[in-house]
């Protein structure tokens, strides 16, 4: 598995913190440094069901600093996926990826849900 995160980022080492107790093995990718390619980010999107505006960090500055709020919904999707590889901060993070799944955020139900679901436990 892949986590691709923020490593100031305090939801993240919350995500990095409960994979090491949980002894699951991960490969971690800096999003500011090195974030997602176009082709990496529609591949995430095959992952799941969730709209590719659920990839936006909506709380974040660099969001805000562009106005995202007022201009989201006149991008198209190849657009937002653009913007999405062209600043890692604008991704909601941590993003952790397996072979069949992404996971967006840090819940910790959902971590248990579903990686227990995926046997990765």
């Amino acid at each position: 598995m892949k986590l691709i995160q923020y490593p100031k980022c305090s939801t993240c080492k919350k995500a990095v913190l409960w994979l090491q107790e949980h002894q699951i093995a991960f490969e971690s990718q800096d999003i500011k440094e090195n974030p997602p390619t176009k082709e990496e980010l529609k591949y995430y999107l095959t992952l799941t069901d969730k709209p590719i505006n659920k990839f936006f960090n909506t709380s974040g500055l660099k969001y805000k600093e562009l106005n995202l709020k007022e201009k989201i919904n006149t991008l198209s999707e190849e657009e937002k996926i653009t913007l999405l590889s062209q600043d890692g901060m604008l991704i909601k993070r941590p993003l952790l990826v397996g072979d069949h799944f992404i996971l967006l955020g840090f819940k910790q139900e959902e971590y248990e849900k579903y990686l227990k679901k995926e046997g990765t436990r």
